[in-house]
C-alpha cells in the first residue's frame, strides 16, 4: 500500500532529515545494549548473516510470487501463502497460517460516460495488456480498476474539478462561488491518501468521486511512459482502497477484534469506514474528455495538471453519469506467520513483517519487500542451524490483506492484543522497496537503534554505508545554513514519525508497541503503482534490476531483528525521543501562534476592505468572513511535561554511562530483566484508553495518521488536529491528555534509569 514513503510522508534522504554520524569506526564500537563480550559475539554472527542474503534468490522468490495476479480471495492468493508457509518450513522455522475473514467486495459494474455537455464519451475502465509485458495479459485473473469500499451507487450530475479534492481545496472553491453539492467531483491522486477525497467531497455534499492519474505527478511529465520507461502509460489507472482508515484500519465489520469465525460482525450498513458516495478511479486517457468538457473559471494556476488542455472548475456544462455494483461479501485473508524462540527470554517478542497480498502482480508493492523477508528467514534458519540462540523469540510474518485496508495485520494485531501488550517488544515493517537511498520513519524511541544500523550496513552501489551516503545526500540539498549545521553537528538523524498506509498501523498506534518502517528507494521513479504493469517485468527493467537493493533490505531487516533479539539491554534510547517531543511542542506553539495571527490579519483585512478593493468585478471572489481571535492555548501542562522527560532522558543515559563501565559487565547481569521490561512499556505509555477525539481506536497520542491526510502523519493529533481545525476547546484539553502521558512516560524513563543504576553497581 504504502508508495516507498513518498506518499506516508518524509523520507529518510529528504532535507529535513540530519545524517546518521559516527565518531569511531564500527569495528571498534561496542554495540548499543551490549557488554563488551557480547557484542563481539553478536557482530560476528552478524557478519555470517549479511553474508548469506542472495539477490539470485530473492528474484527467484519474485518471479514465483508475481506470475499471476493474487489480490485477497484469489486462488493465487492462497497458493502464494501457502508456498511462504512451505519456504519457512524448509528455512526450518515453525511456522503456521492464521487466517481471518473479512468484509472484502469486488467490482461487478462500473460505468463513467459524459452523457451532456459534450462529445458522449464512454470511458475504457481498462487498462490494455503491453506485447512485451508477458503478465500484463491476465485478464481473467486481474481486478478492474476500482476503489474498495466504495458503496454502490448509480449517479447522474454536472461536474466539477476539485485539484487534490483536499479541505483547502473547498475552501478556495467556496472563495470562487462554486458549490459541489448534488454534482459529481473529479480530483487528481497525490496530496493526501485517496481515501480523503470522497471524504471531503461527500462532507461538502457531492453525490459521486472521480479520482484520476494526472500524468504531471504520474506520467509523461515526469518521464518516459510505460513500456518505454517506468511512468504511467495514458490508460493506466491506480486502484486502492478509499474506506476511512484513518477512522479505523482493518475489517471494517469488526473495529477493535479479530476477524475470526465466531467474531460479532457489524452490519454493512453500520460500517463506519465505507465512503457515503461512490467513487471510481480512472486514467488519464479516460479524464482528458471529461475535463476538457468543463467550462466556468479557468482553474488556478496550482490546480493545472499536465493533459493539453486549458483546465476549467465547471460546473458543467458535463454532465457525467457513473455506477459502481460490487460483490459483497466475506474472504479469508491467509497472515504466515513463523517462530524462532528466544534461549533466554521467550517471552519477549521480536516481530518483523510485510505483506504478501496485492492489487495485481505486484512486483514492486509489495513483493520487493516480501522477497527480502523470506531471505531474512533462510539467514536467520541458517545461523540457527549452526548454533545461534537468539536471547528474545523472533517472529516473522507475512501479512495478507494489507492493500485494502491492513486487513491480516490489524486483524492479527487485534486478535493478539493482550499478547502484544505483554509481550512485544518491537516490530519492524517493510512495504515496497527498490533502488536508492535508506529510508526509515518511527518510533523516537529507536532513533538510536536505527541510527546504528544503519552505520554497519553497506550501500550496494557505491560501497559506503547507507549513512554515509544519506548524510551527502543531505547535505547537497539542505537549503540553508541552518539545515547543514544540524547535518554536520547532531549524532543522530531525526527519523520522520509514523502516519499509516503500511502494516506498522495496528502494532504502533492501537497496541503501543515501538515500530520502525524500513526499506530503499529514491532512485528508480515510476509510476505504476497499484496498476498490471507492476510485475516481474517492470521490476526487472526499472527498479532494483540486479535486487541489490533487496539484499541491502535483507542485511538491514535481519541485522535489526539480531540486535534487539539479542541485547543484554533493549536498545531503546530517550534523548533523541525528548529532543523530538521539545521539537513537537515547539511546532505545536508557532501553529497555535500562526492561526492566532492568520485569524487577526484576515478580520482587519476584511474591515479595511482589501478583498473588496483588490476583486476582479469580472471574476468576483467571495470575500471570506470575519472569525473570532481564539484565546492564547495554555501550553503550561505540555511545556512542564516535556521538561519532565527531558530531565528523565538524562537521567536514563547517565545510569547508561555508568552500566557501560568496566567493558560494560553491568550490562549481563540478570537484573537487567525489570529494565527491560520497563522499556517495553514505554511505548505502551504514550497511548490511551480512550484513544482519540471522533477516532478512539487510535490509542497513540504522539502519532497518528491524520483525519484529513489518511497517510501522512500528525504528531500530538489531538492537539495539532484541534488547533487546525479551530477547535480550541478541544486543543487545551488535548493538551492536558498529552501532558499527562508525557508525565507517565518521564515516571517510567525515571523508575528504569533507577534500575538500570542498581543493575550496575
Amino acid at each position: 500500500m504504502n508508495r516507498r514513503f513518498v506518499i506516508a510522508g518524509l523520507f529518510f534522504a529528504g532535507l529535513s532529515v540530519a545524517p546518521f554520524r559516527a565518531h569511531v569506526l564500527a569495528d571498534e564500537q561496542t554495540l548499543f545494549g551490549f557488554s563488551t563480550e557480547s557484542s563481539r559475539a553478536e557482530r560476528q554472527w552478524e557478519e555470517k548473516f549479511k553474508a548469506i542474503p542472495s539477490p539470485e534468490n530473492l528474484r527467484a522468490y519474485m518471479k514465483q510470487l508475481t506470475a499471476r495476479p493474487h489480490n485477497v480471495g484469489s486462488a493465487y492468493d492462497k497458493e502464494n501463502a501457502e508456498w511462504i508457509l512451505a519456504k519457512f518450513k524448509e528455512f526450518g522455522l515453525d511456522a503456521h497460517l492464521e487466517q481471518f475473514d473479512v468484509l472484502y467486495p469486488t467490482p461487478k459494474e462500473r460505468a463513467v460516460e459524459l452523457v451532456d455537455g459534450g462529445p458522449k464519451f464512454v470511458a475504457k475502465l481498462q487498462e490494455p495488456a503491453v506485447p512485451q509485458d508477458p503478465t500484463s495479459n491476465q485478464q481473467a485473473e486481474q481486478l478492474p480498476t476500482y476503489h474498495a469500499y466504495s458503496i454502490d451507487g448509480d449517479v447522474t450530475a454536472p461536474l466539477v474539478y476539485v485539484n487534490y479534492g483536499v479541505p483547502e481545496d473547498y475552501e478556495q472553491l467556496e472563495r470562487m462561488g462554486v458549490s459541489v453539492k448534488g454534482a459529481i467531483v473529479i480530483a487528481r491522486y497525490f496530496h493526501s491518501w485517496r481515501g480523503i477525497k470522497p471524504k471531503v467531497a461527500a462532507e461538502h455534499g457531492a453525490i459521486g468521486c472521480l479520482i484520476y492519474s494526472d500524468p504531471h505527478e504520474d506520467g509523461f511529465v515526469e518521464g518516459d511512459t510505460f513500456p518505454n520507461g517506468p511512468w504511467r502509460p495514458k490508460d493506466g489507472a491506480q486502484r486502492g482502497s478509499v474506506a476511512d482508515m484513518p477512522t479505523y484500519p482493518g475489517d471494517p465489520l469488526t473495529p477493535g477484534i479479530g476477524a475470526t469465525k465466531g467474531a460479532k460482525r457489524l452490519d454493512i450498513k453500520d460500517a463506519a469506514t465505507l465512503t457515503k458516495i461512490p467513487v471510481l478511479p480512472i486514467s488519464y486517457g479516460d479524464a482528458q474528455p471529461l475535463l476538457a468538457a468543463l467550462t466556468g473559471r479557468v482553474a488556478p494556476e496550482g490546480w493545472r495538471g499536465g493533459l493539453g488542455i486549458t483546465y476549467h472548475i465547471g460546473p458543467g456544462p458535463a454532465k457525467v453519469h457513473l455506477k459502481v455494483k460490487s460483490n459483497w461479501g466475506l474472504k479469508p485473508v491467509f497472515d504466515v506467520i513463523a517462530k524462532i524462540p528466544g534461549a533466554a527470554f521467550p517471552d519477549e517478542w521480536v516481530i518483523r513483517g510485510n505483506h504478501h497480498d496485492a492489487w495485481v502482480n505486484g512486483a514492486e508493492d509489495p513483493t520487493s519487500g516480501m522477497v527480502a523477508v523470506l531471505e531474512e528467514a533462510r539467514g536467520l534458519g541458517e545461523l540457527v542451524k549452526a548454533g545461534w540462540k537468539p536471547k528474545r523469540t523472533i517472529i516473522l510474518c507475512a501479512w495478507d490483506g494489507e492493500e485494502p485496508g491492513l486487513l491480516g495485520s490489524t486483524e492479527w494485531a487485534e486478535e493478539h492484543y493482550d499478547e502484544l501488550r505483554a509481550h512485544g517488544v518491537a516490530y519492524i515493517n517493510s512495504d515496497s522497496n527498490g533502488r536508492g537511498y535508506f529510508e526509515v520513519e518511527g518510533s523516537h524511541t529507536l532513533e538510536k537503534f536505527v541510527n546504528d544500523v544503519a552505520r554497519d550496513i553497506s550501500d550496494p552501489e557505491t560501497k559506503l554505508s547507507v549513512w554515509k551516503r544519506n548524510e551527502a545526500h543531505a547535505t547537497a540539498n539542505a537549503k540553508s545554513s541552518e539545515q547543514r549545521k544540524e547535518i554536520r553537528e547532531r549524532t543522530d538523524l531525526r527519523i520522520p514519525a509514523l502516519g499509516s498506509g503500511s502494516d506498522y498501523t495496528a502494532f504502533l498506534q492501537h497496541d503501543g508497541l515501538a515500530s520502525l518502517n524500513i526499506g530503499f528507494g529514491g532512485e528508480d521513479g515510476g509510476g505504476i503503482y497499484h496498476s498490471i504493469y507492476d510485475d516481474f517485468y517492470w521490476y526487472t527493467h526499472f527498479s532494483d534490476t540486479g535486487f541489490v537493493y533487496g539484499r541491502a533490505l535483507a542485511q538491514t531487516g535481519g541485522t535489526a531483528v539480531m540486535r534487539l533479539a539479542d541485547a543484554d539491554l533493549l536498545p531503546f534510547d530517550f534523548v533523541d525521543f525528548a529532543d523530538t517531543v521539545q521539537l513537537y511542542l515547539k511546532e505545536l506553539k508557532v501553529l497555535s501562534e500562526k492561526a492566532r495571527d492568520d485569524i487577526r490579519e484576515r478580520n482587519r483585512e476584511i474591515e479595511d476592505g482589501v478583498f473588496k478593493a483588490t476583486d476582479d468585478p469580472r471574476q468576483p471572489l467571495v470575500a471570506p468572513s470575519a472569525d473570532t481571535v481564539p484565546p492564547h492555548l495554555n501550553f503550561a501542562p505540555l511545556e512542564d511535561a516535556v521538561e519532565a522527560v527531558t530531565h528523565s532522558a538524562g537521567e536514563y543515559r547517565k545510569a547508561l554511562e555508568q552500566a557501560n563501565a568496566n567493558n560494560g559487565a553491568g550490562l549481563a547481569a540478570a537484573s537487567l530483566q525489570g529494565v527491560n521490561h520497563l522499556l517495553m512499556e514505554s511505548e505502551r505509555k504514550l497511548t490511551t484508553s480512550e484513544g482519540l477525539p471522533r477516532r478512539p481506536w487510535f490509542k497513540h497520542q504522539l502519532y497518528a495518521p491524520g483525519y484529513y491526510t489518511g497517510y501522512a502523519v500528525k504528531t500530538m493529533p489531538a492537539v495539532r488536529e484541534a488547533v487546525e481545525q479551530k477547535e480550541w476547546k478541544q486543543a487545551d484539553e488535548g493538551i492536558a491528555v498529552v501532558a499527562r502521558v508525557l508525565q507517565e512516560e518521564a515516571a517510567l524513563i525515571a523508575s528504569a534509569a533507577a534500575k538500570l543504576s542498581a543493575a550496575a553497581r
